[in-house]
């Protein structure tokens, strides 16, 4: 590598294999305000040994497939190999943390040579100029001076200051920092040839779990998210540049697979970007927008070996149609991914079925999806325009499904909302008497039901939509639509619902939790079934946010068949280990509450950390689960 030597590479690998286990046993944990980063060793689920007896198969283990490709590409000593993966499920953690990041904090004689050091400043001022071209040009948001984010860090860097190793990672300098994460970010993204049946075998993709790994080590070493998301558009055009090349070669399948491995360990970022020169960006065509454009220019003088000549004169045909691929197809999608996908008429009992693009990022090089859901409408813009915000590192797509019955549902809610008879029964106060007493309600007001039977078949049909619009979604994503790529899953009211069944569709199909990284669901019309809650948690594998509002009494009445038994997800806690609660009540009074109230509620949720932001003003009742 030409960043790290053979020591900070061994302690690179082993730091990326205790991620990887303390992002999964954060999957398996219950958020709270005392859920501590790295689980002590007195707690019982503090060992993946223990989920392991549950059958439970560790994210760091040679069966995983997500660990021993990264050795592999970080020249690591195949010797070492189950020595790290056994260190990685030690309930130790925070010691072997320690350790691993004192190795990357020294210097010996031999690694601390000029060049070694120029390098590693060179690629953290090339990852600089790349976060700046982005935040300036492309809509990444500023959040630097929001009310919410302050507090968000200030509760992050409460959270780290609790840490054991916190003055040991303080002790890197940031080049250091950049390089260890760009390296294994290069490593997790690169096509690993590996011998399986005397054939060449491919790991193609980005996979959720190891996305979730890095976002925490990044929060470890006290590095802003933003600078991951300049260096995975870094790596998705050195990936791309190196694809062009091959196929510009015409080699055949073992040697195309030889050759991508070869030029990603030639050194990543500069292997590739010195074997493709200035052809970088010519190549991407549309996928550099002027921004991106700027971004790699200044990494071309950034980092001498690219040379900034000809990554500037390549500059000027970014945003051209010349050579335009999207990155997807370079992670295993062709054509045009997911907007390409229309269902045809009654696919799999669904109607309408189909992706519109948010945002600006669409083919702009992003290594990660999100998908957006809405679930109660009021005119067909309404699958858009309230999931309407800075694109931050994401592609994003509205999913656009069953618009003539999710339209018909909503305006028959809101008709009765506004007719004679519910008005007459919110001035008496019998809704708040309703929702207080649904529990344990045995009879409903009379006027109430007789009120709300024309309702009832809109929404029995749109839950049925909603539960097969969900496994659908799941065939795409398991089919690679998203170009295996890690996938954001967001959606409100019935939305909410497709999620959830595609997750649960994904637990049948078998999916560890490669390719949904987090999910927030709103409002979400199910049942508590502890069962099925834990097998959608199971393909998650970062935050799984359950935001709910005791005061959508509209959800209790139109889903009140079940609910008097079973309790609902957009009502109270889900109380499942891994499963963070957030009463949003304050902001919800009512079910379309979430289409007007969706961006702060988002903003306060704060996704993109990794640990719940406990002192946002969401977080204003102790509905966690376990905390309950």
């Amino acid at each position: 590598m030409a960043e790290l030597d053979s020591v900070h590479r061994y302690a690179a690998g082993g730091l990326f294999a205790l991620a990887l286990s303390q992002a999964q046993i954060h999957q398996h944990s219950l958020p709270g305000f005392g859920f501590p980063p790295v689980l002590d060793p007195a707690d019982g689920h503090s060992s993946l040994l223990s989920l392991a007896g549950d059958g439970i198969l560790p994210w760091s283990c040679e069966q995983s497939g997500l660990l021993r490709h990264i050795f592999r590409y970080l020249g690591i000593d195949e010797k070492a190999w189950v020595g790290l993966e056994y260190t990685s499920l030690s309930p130790d953690a925070m010691h072997h943390i320690e350790a691993f990041l004192r190795i990357l904090s020294e210097d010996d004689a031999e690694s601390s040579s000029r060049s070694t050091m120029d390098a590693e400043l060179s690629l953290a001022n090339a990852v600089n100029a790349m976060v700046q071209s982005v935040q300036d040009k492309q809509g990444y948001p500023d959040t630097n001076d929001s009310q919410t984010h302050q507090v968000g860090r200030v509760f992050q860097s409460n959270r780290q200051e609790s840490w054991g190793f916190t003055a040991t990672a303080k002790s890197l300098t940031t080049p250091r920092k950049v390089a260890v994460l760009y390296t294994l970010l290069a490593g997790c993204v690169a096509d690993s040839p590996a011998e399986k049946a005397g054939k060449t075998a491919m790991k193609v993709g980005y996979d959720a779990r190891q996305r979730s790994a890095l976002r925490l080590l990044a929060l470890w070493l006290d590095v802003d998210w933003s600078k991951m998301a300049a260096m995975e558009l870094m790596v998705a055009y050195m990936a791309m540049a190196a694809q062009k090349e091959r196929e510009q070669k015409h080699v055949d399948d073992e040697e195309v697979a030889q050759s991508r491995w070869s030029q990603w360990r030639r050194g990543g970022l500069i292997g590739a970007a010195a074997l493709t020169g200035g052809a970088i960006l010519a190549i991407t065509g549309g996928l550099a927008a002027p921004a991106i454009a700027a971004g790699m220019a200044a990494l071309g003088a950034a980092v001498p070996v690219l040379g900034a000549s000809g990554l500037t004169a390549a500059a000027a045909v970014a945003g051209s149609a010349m050579g335009s691929v999207a990155v997807a197809a370079s992670f295993g999608a062709a054509g045009a991914g997911l907007t390409g996908i229309k269902m045809a008429r009654r696919t799999s009992g669904v109607d309408e079925f189909q992706f519109e693009v948010l945002g600006e990022n669409h083919q702009q090089g992003r290594l990660a999806v999100e998908i957006v859901v809405s679930g109660m409408i009021f005119n067909p813009e309404d699958f858009k325009k309230p999931w309407e915000a800075p694109d931050a590192d994401l592609e994003r797509y509205a999913l656009r499904w069953e618009t003539e019955n999710i339209l018909a549902v909503s305006t028959a809610i809101q008709d009765w909302l506004t007719s004679t008879a519910a008005s007459q029964l919110i001035k008496r106060g019998a809704m708040l008497t309703v929702l207080g007493g649904l529990m344990t309600a045995i009879a409903w007001p009379a006027t109430l039901l007789s009120a709300t039977d024309f309702i009832d078949s809109k929404w029995a049909i749109a839950v049925d939509r909603s539960d097969k619009a969900g496994k659908l979604l799941a065939m795409i994503l398991l089919k690679g639509g998203q170009g295996n790529r890690p996938v954001t899953l967001m959606g409100y009211s019935l939305g909410a619902r497709v999620i959830f069944s595609c997750l649960e569709e994904l637990s049948r199909k078998g999916d560890p939790g490669a390719i949904v990284e987090r999910v927030v669901l709103l409002g979400a019309p199910i049942t508590l079934d502890k069962g099925r809650w834990e097998m959608a948690r199971k393909v998650v594998a970062g935050r799984f946010v359950n935001a709910f509002s005791s005061n959508d009494w509209i959800l209790g009445v139109v889903y009140r068949a079940t609910f008097l038994t079973q309790g609902l997800a957009g009502l109270q806690v889900v109380d499942i280990p891994g499963i963070e609660n957030v009463d949003v009540s304050e902001l919800v009074d009512g079910h379309s509450a979430y289409l007007t109230k969706l961006g702060e509620i988002l903003q306060g949720i704060e996704i993109d950390s990794f640990y719940a932001n406990h002192s946002s003003k969401l977080y204003r009742s102790p509905s966690f689960s376990g905390h309950s």
